[in-house]
């Protein structure tokens, strides 16, 4: 299996939702409300951590797999909102990226 790219995930999150009936709830609302609430949910997992442990929570088999669980919501809900409101996702990083370069110049070395 090769490694899925940005549109077919997309693809995959519509026919999921479609196949169960959802699509009439995953308006733009609905969908960047449960987004901020699967952001919670990774917050939670460092919430009362020192920044030396939260440096090493990978390195504990369950709080791993909840990381990887909860930022595979996060951009689950991401990509179904960019779908939702037609955002090419890493068109609109890119440009980002861009207009970041020139409103924080880095500095000179």
């Amino acid at each position: 299996m090769s490694d899925p790219d940005i549109a077919s995930l997309q693809r995959r999150l519509v026919d999921f939702a479609e196949s169960r009936q959802w699509g009439p709830y995953h308006t733009p609302k609905n969908l960047a409300m449960a987004l901020t609430v699967e952001a919670s949910e990774l917050a939670e997992i460092f919430q009362w951590l020192t920044p030396e442990e939260s440096a090493e929570v990978m390195s504990d088999p369950d709080k791993a797999f909840r990381v990887r669980d909860e930022v595979a919501d996060v951009l689950a809900y991401l990509l179904q909102l960019a779908s939702a409101c037609g955002v090419d996702v890493l068109r609109a990083l890119s440009e980002k990226i861009d207009r970041n370069e020139v409103r924080f110049p880095a500095p000179p070395r």
